[in-house]
């Protein structure tokens, strides 16, 4: 009975010990941090450091954010009003004003967080410095950063995506915790013994998600050294011929995502995606002239005699060469490959512009390709509406001048289109929603094709268009050693001037390579004046990589 009596006693003195280790366990390691936060809200000053975000990733799911390492040291105050052997050790390494610092010392308690290289952190661990501690993180942008205008921006005040991506996917890429560095005072604002200074990370609410886009990093970052070599403004988009994917949306100049407001009134306009803005074409729209042509069984072949201008009503229309005297007699062949205008404005009459302007609409030309939905807002660009012309009206539209304005965007779209024998398929530049290991939780993407044109007539424009690399105004884009390209020069008379000298917009867009067409590209720059000279340079040197690398 006695024995029987000292087991119970025993079972209950062990369960109570092992209910009680439990609760310990459970106050301190599940509870702990919720109840130091309550227990000191009243006494906590805090600076938030991190606020943990979804990366937004390329197609091969290589990050394009937080992908530079980042060292903040965090100065402690209340730990160095009194030391002022250290404080100018820190003001001295990191190159501060030894009275500005002091003076922020003696007037805050909260930490103070200064952005740092790893040298200086060495320098600060070396000298034994009091007072501080190091985070270690992850840079949302950098001087590096890829694709900015297709990236956006967030609010330094709330965290919260601004612009583009960020702003579009902000429900998928936000985390509701925060990481802080605190400190715990008492009523004379001394620092608690034992508790201090601190980190403070908050519960997490939902898993990290990702933004994966169909961007490719080494075509995008191919295509964007190419531009800052040659310093130029403007823009470049290439996409995918066989889905519809954007792999590369380049608009220069572009800017620092982490100093917005140093570019809100500036006259380069560098926040401004010029891939997805509105201009006149200038001769690439002669593409749409020949698909008209071929579709509606008009035959565009013809012996013409370019004097150098058609003159049509009391206006004089110009071609290239103009200042040789014209082009004299030419065909299908040499007017396209040296971009005569006055044989296209004769072809545009007969075609008749409200069958240009129905074929142009279903290239795309005045409405959106649809990326608007996947968060870059894009331009729809402007068709005339059907109805009468005047032959001078007709003119403008058959060599891509006056109201006919579109994106490089539809540009790299319509070259595409012709380059898949036809078949246009639904632009795509967001892929999906997916998790830390690259599973999709969200399909984003649209797969969608359809027959616009017939494949037939798509073989005559590419041999035309080949044709303008290797004897017409082209010849910089030949390509003749990675496998040739088709593509068609544009120079787009504005109507502006500057300094008293017309804006020329120079374009260049293409395909490659030539026998199986994998990449179109539109070059569109700014007041380039020539396509051929400057814009089809771009496209081969950006093309010549992305083959040289197998891209």
């Amino acid at each position: 009975m006695f024995i029987k009596r000292n087991k119970i006693i025993l079972a209950v003195f062990t369960l109570s010990i092992i209910l009680l280790f439990s609760r310990v366990i459970y106050i301190q390691f599940i509870l702990g941090e919720k109840l130091f936060i309550q227990a000191t809200a009243q006494k906590v000053s805090e600076l938030t450091v991190d606020v943990p975000r979804g990366n937004i990733l390329d197609r091969n799911l290589i990050p394009l954010t937080n992908r530079k390492k980042k060292v903040d040291v965090v100065i402690q105050p209340l730990y160095l009003k009194d030391n002022s052997s250290d404080l100018q050790k820190i003001s001295n390494i990191l190159g501060l004003n030894f009275n500005e610092i002091k003076r922020q010392v003696e007037i805050k308690k909260e930490p103070i967080k200064i952005t740092i290289d790893e040298n200086k952190k060495e320098t600060l661990i070396k000298e034994k410095v009091q007072g501080i501690s190091f985070i270690h993180s992850l840079e949302r942008y950098d001087e590096n950063t890829l694709a900015k205008h297709v990236l956006g921006y967030l609010n330094k005040i709330d965290i919260r995506g601004e612009t583009g991506i960020e702003k579009a996917y902000d429900s998928y890429l936000k985390l509701n915790s925060k990481s802080s560095v605190a400190v715990i005072t008492d009523a004379r604002d001394n620092p608690v013994k034992g508790l201090g200074y601190r980190f403070i990370n908050s519960a997490k609410t939902g898993k990290m998600l990702n933004v994966k886009l169909t961007i490719d990093y080494n075509i995008q970052k191919t295509a964007e050294e190419v531009m800052d070599k040659y310093n130029l403004k403007g823009a470049v988009v290439i996409e995918e011929v066989s889905s519809g994917d954007i792999v590369a949306m380049v608009s220069k100049p572009d800017f620092n995502p982490n100093e917005i407001e140093k570019y809100l009134d500036s006259p380069d306009n560098e926040l401004f995606n010029r891939a997805v803005a509105s201009y006149n074409l200038g001769s690439i729209f002669k593409i749409i002239d020949l698909a008209c042509a071929y579709s509606k069984n008009i035959n565009p072949s013809m012996y013409y005699f370019c004097p150098g201008y058609v003159i049509l009503g009391d206006k004089e229309f110009r071609c290239s060469a103009y200042g040789k005297g014209g082009h004299g007699l030419i065909d299908l062949h040499e007017a396209f490959a040296s971009s005569c205008n006055p044989y296209f404005i004769e072809l545009g009459i007969k075609i008749g512009p409200n069958n240009i302007i129905e074929t142009a609409n279903k290239f795309g030309f005045g409405k959106i390709t649809g990326i608007d939905s996947q968060g870059v807002e894009e331009s729809a660009g402007n068709l005339p509406k059907t109805g009468s012309f005047t032959y001078g009206d007709t003119a403008n539209i058959s060599i891509g001048q006056g109201d006919v304005l579109a994106t490089p965007l539809q540009v790299a779209d319509m070259v595409a289109t012709i380059a898949n024998g036809g078949i246009k398929n639904n632009v795509n530049i967001v892929d999906s929603i997916v998790d830390s290991k690259g599973n999709t939780v969200k399909v984003i993407r649209k797969d969608k094709g359809e027959r616009i044109i017939e494949k037939e007539v798509c073989d005559k424009i590419k041999q035309l268009m080949e044709e303008v690399t290797v004897s017409g105004t082209g010849t910089r884009a030949n390509l003749s050693e990675y496998g040739g390209a088709g593509g068609k020069t544009g120079s787009a008379e504005t109507g502006q001037f500057i300094n008293g000298e017309k804006v020329v917009h120079a374009w260049f867009a293409g395909y490659f390579p030539r026998l199986d067409p994998k990449y179109s590209v539109a070059v569109f720059i700014e007041d380039g004046k020539s396509g051929g000279a400057i814009a089809a340079p771009v496209f081969e040197e950006i093309a010549k990589t992305i083959l040289k690398k197998g891209l």
